[in-house]
């Protein structure tokens, strides 16, 4: 980082620490807002962009790759008038990274004359033209979108540190896309009685990134189709050089006629695995030598002084003044034995959990009871407890599925069809993706590694919103110099020397 860039941030960052420094206020008699004669005016020369960050993104995906990839795999234009297929790809991830939530807002990007300048635009399509777009897939076009997706992300991965290939843990799941619309083509209705899709879900747990997502009808099963995406994740990761490859699923996902041919790949595979009645009866069988005592670690470590626990509100409620039926979770054991499935011709090792249950009305207990989870794998080292965590840790992909509905808003159905629509949620979810790209092609060599090696954690791991407000709709102003694009900050945040050196390691070679 330049001298006095490094001068400026410093400064600005001295400024609001002094404002914010401890003192020892007297009682004030006015409040803390006292803004009172405050004027608006348009601007004649000087012009701003609330979504500064949106440049270095935009830089990110000509430095990938991404740009050149998309034009050169995907054929949905005979003539470019005005726009080419990565202009259309773009124009909705970037409409969320700018804060848009859905289609219509890209109306007020290409109407935002500052937004043109700022990614050197003369104009952009419209919500009608953007639907018209996603429209145009066939099942071929999004299956080269999506490896044209995944080349780009190989050659980001190329980009990390020989930890990062030490293992590749793969999750797949299922999710419902509900929808109010009468007239999509290809929805229905799924089990819990709610129209909509149901979108499958394989994602780079590492990572967090969704390597291939797949739109299907609501009423189609969970697991439907997953064993091909696996299959996909798995070349796609073996071409990247991790050494080992783990697959993970909920029970839906212990597709038990694919196992033996995981097993003879090499791949790890540890899967939920249902509670049948002979896995019960083999459970309920197990001597009692067999049952070690299992303890989960602590979610956290308090790092001041423990305090003191607050009321447990939901407790006095459920317990002591409506006298719910509660079931109270008493103790866990964790056992294992062999076990060949039906379509198998190897025996695998199935670990069980017992939870040792209360059910008890208000203050009475009512009678115990014991339930049992099962998981399966061919991971016969690692010890059983830790098994069952590798496999709870699964669970992280539900945050991922909850980000892409709620954070990225890429699971919505915002087009007539269940091709266009899956088209939408791919373009959409790109824009997690370049979130991902861009913590991933952070610099942590040097002096300061340790340092730059948790910040580069910490934006892998943010919340999209947090990622937003912190890396992109940051007050910039736009200024066109010759043949620049200047982006210049009117504010200051404690991630802008992050942002720096995410943009000056993008000035580097281009990755090829």
């Amino acid at each position: 980082m330049s001298k006095i860039r490094r001068q400026r941030i410093r400064n600005s960052k001295n400024r609001i620490a002094n404002r914010l420094r401890e003192r020892n206020w007297e009682e004030q008699e006015s409040p803390m807002f006292s803004a009172s004669n405050i004027h608006y005016e348009v601007s004649n020369k000087h012009r701003g962009l609330s979504g500064g960050g949106i440049g270095v993104i935009h830089k990110l995906a000509r430095h990938v790759g991404l740009i050149t990839g998309i034009d050169a795999n995907l054929e949905l234009l005979k003539i470019h008038l005005p726009y080419h297929e990565s202009d259309h790809v773009l124009n909705i991830a970037y409409n969320i990274l700018s804060g848009g939530k859905c289609l219509e807002d890209l109306e007020l990007l290409r109407n935002n004359e500052v937004y043109l300048d700022a990614l050197g635009a003369q104009r952009l399509p419209d919500p009608t033209t953007a639907g018209d777009f996603c429209r145009r897939f066939e099942r071929e076009d999004i299956e080269n979108l999506m490896d044209v997706l995944n080349e780009v992300r190989l050659k980001v991965w190329q980009q990390q540190s020989e930890d990062f290939f030490e293992e590749a843990i793969i999750d797949a799941d299922g999710t419902l896309v509900p929808t109010t619309g009468e007239c999509k083509a290809g929805m229905d209705l799924s089990y819990n009685g709610v129209w909509g899709f149901h979108p499958l879900l394989v994602s780079l747990a590492n990572t967090n990134e969704p390597l291939y997502l797949e739109n299907r009808s609501g009423n189609r099963k969970s697991h439907e189709g997953a064993w091909s995406r696996f299959d996909q994740a798995l070349e796609l990761c073996q071409r990247a050089g991790f050494k080992k490859i783990t697959f993970r699923g909920d029970t839906a996902f212990s597709q038990t006629e694919h196992l033996d041919r995981w097993d003879e790949q090499g791949v790890r595979i540890i899967f939920g695995y249902d509670a049948r009645k002979n896995l019960v009866g083999k459970a309920d069988d197990l001597p009692k030598k067999a049952w070690n005592r299992l303890h989960r670690p602590k979610k956290y470590e308090v790092k001041t002084e423990q305090r003191e626990r607050p009321e447990n509100v939901k407790e006095r409620i459920v317990v002591y003044e409506r006298e719910f039926k509660n079931i109270r979770l008493i103790s866990e054991d964790v056992a294992e034995f062999k076990y060949q499935p039906e379509f198998c011709h190897t025996a695998y090792r199935m670990v069980v959990v017992r939870k040792n249950l209360s059910v008890e009305k208000g203050e009475n207990v009512l009678f115990d009871d014991i339930r049992y989870f099962f998981y399966i794998t061919n991971d016969w080292d690692t010890p059983a407890s830790e098994i069952v965590f590798i496999a709870n840790r699964r669970c992280n992909q539900e945050n991922l599925i909850e980000q892409l509905k709620n954070g990225v808003r890429a699971l919505n159905a915002p087009v007539n069809n269940l091709l266009s629509n899956w088209a939408y949620m791919l373009c959409a979810s790109l824009a997690w993706s370049l979130k991902a790209w861009f913590a991933l092609l952070l610099p942590e060599q040097g002096r300061w590694e340790e340092k730059h090696l948790f910040e580069k954690q910490t934006v892998l791991s943010m919340e999209f919103r947090t990622f937003l407000n912190a890396f992109i709709l940051m007050p910039v102003q736009i200024i066109r110099q010759g043949r620049k694009i200047i982006y210049r900050f009117l504010a200051w945040n404690k991630w802008q020397t992050v942002f720096f050196r995410a943009f000056e390691q993008l000035h580097g070679k281009m990755i090829c």
